[in-house]
């Protein structure tokens, strides 16, 4: 008997694994469809030895003292800020939008304040704030819109941003100085060691065990266990009982170059030209010196693995008649993005994961105790149950 049935080994599942077997001494079960832990926040060294996300580049940033100090117990940390350049006019340009993105583009040298008085020239003025169309062009006008989000929106998501709830491009800011960081949040970094080593340490517990290429639809009625933390998709919970939630899907095309460094940055956008929409250089997130490099190129598509929600109305309506379900299911918990139907980044996760965690049990956050180093996988390893891998 298990007291703990988690569906899904990737942020929500993993944490919420931990601080159930290590702070409450429950029996955990954990499963995933997929041939590996971390969700998509999995890397691995590909054949020439280079540390890549195989599910595109994934960088932590939080403003959550409580969340960087819970991970840390499961890795060290390598400091990184993260730069992106944008492909616009045959130039690379700093994204977001910045002072030096406006002086390179138009060929000028305006300050802080004259750049400031500049949008404010160009901005259209938009009564009530509704789409991602509106937020960017009340603050920066039509032609840097078309340059730097219409197209990338529109193929990102399959839809004008005029379609999109004003959510998706207030995310990206606008900046009067020359901060070329992509995120400003207080704690920035990388695992030292990479994202699958910290999940390794996070589920190396004897009350954890751990069961992959598993769809949890084929073992539900065969495994005892008291209550249920689903991290999956809330409508195939269902049986899609209203219909299927929308979400767009990616498609990464991996690459290994014989060369030291490829790109400019660690992340160029395409906004207009290609059907990708970015290309990530790995060894400029991890630090790892390598004679070769490895890329990433992004396509967006609409079947596929989900991965972000499509944040309209209708969308929003439809997710909450699932909620209500949800809600009223007893001992089931549902928790993270695919379950909630929302674009978390990884902290959010984390700092969700904690809080259900002592909803469930009561109790404080607290530190988890510190874990031996992990000098391989076999320790984790070992407590993966054998299973045949589930069609697909």
């Amino acid at each position: 008997m298990f007291d703990y049935l988690i569906v899904g080994a990737g942020f929500a599942g993993s944490v919420l694994a931990e601080r159930l077997a290590t702070r409450s001494n429950k029996k955990v079960l954990i499963i995933d469809k997929r041939n590996h832990i971390a969700g998509n926040a999995y890397d691995h060294y590909n054949e020439e030895g280079i540390l890549v996300h195989k599910y595109g580049p994934h960088i932590f940033h939080t403003n959550s003292k409580d969340v960087f100090e819970y991970l840390s117990n499961f890795t060290d940390w390598r400091p990184y800020e993260h730069r992106v350049l944008a492909s616009v006019d045959g130039q690379l340009v700093p994204m977001p939008i910045n002072l030096d993105t406006i002086n390179r583009l138009y060929g000028l040298s305006l300050n802080s304040f004259e750049v400031e008085q500049f949008f404010e020239s160009v901005a259209e003025q938009v009564p009530v704030i509704k789409t991602s169309e509106d937020v960017v062009v009340s603050k920066v006008g039509r032609e840097l819109y078309e340059k730097f989000f219409k197209n990338y929106t529109r193929k990102q998501w399959g839809m004008d941003p005029s379609e999109l709830d004003k959510s998706v491009t207030s995310r990206v800011p606008t900046r009067t100085n020359r901060d070329d960081r992509y995120f400003t949040d207080t704690y920035q970094a990388m695992p030292l060691h990479g994202y699958t080593r910290m999940f390794e340490r996070m589920l190396d517990h004897p009350n954890i065990s751990i069961m992959l290429n598993t769809d949890y639809h084929d073992v539900v009625d065969f495994i005892p266990f008291k209550e249920m933390i689903f991290t999956g998709p809330v409508d195939e919970y269902f049986d899609f009982k209203f219909g299927k939630l929308p979400y767009r899907s990616l498609e990464f095309k991996h690459e290994t170059l014989n060369v030291e460094q490829q790109l400019a940055a660690p992340v160029v956008n395409y906004p207009n030209d290609n059907l990708y929409t970015r290309i990530t250089e790995f060894k400029a997130l991890t630090g790892q010196k390598h004679p070769k490099t490895a890329l990433v190129y992004e396509y967006p598509k609409a079947e596929g693995d989900p991965y972000y929600p499509v944040p309209r109305l209708e969308n929003a309506d439809l997710y909450n008649k699932y909620k209500k379900l949800a809600d009223e299911t007893p001992n089931v918990h549902f928790v993270g993005r695919l379950a909630t139907y929302k674009y978390y980044n990884m902290d959010q996760v984390v700092a969700q994961a904690l809080t259900l965690y002592k909803k469930l049990t009561d109790k404080p956050i607290e530190k988890a105790a510190t874990t031996p180093p992990i000098t391989g996988s076999a320790s984790i390893m070992e407590k993966i149950l054998p299973r045949t891998p589930a069609k697909e």
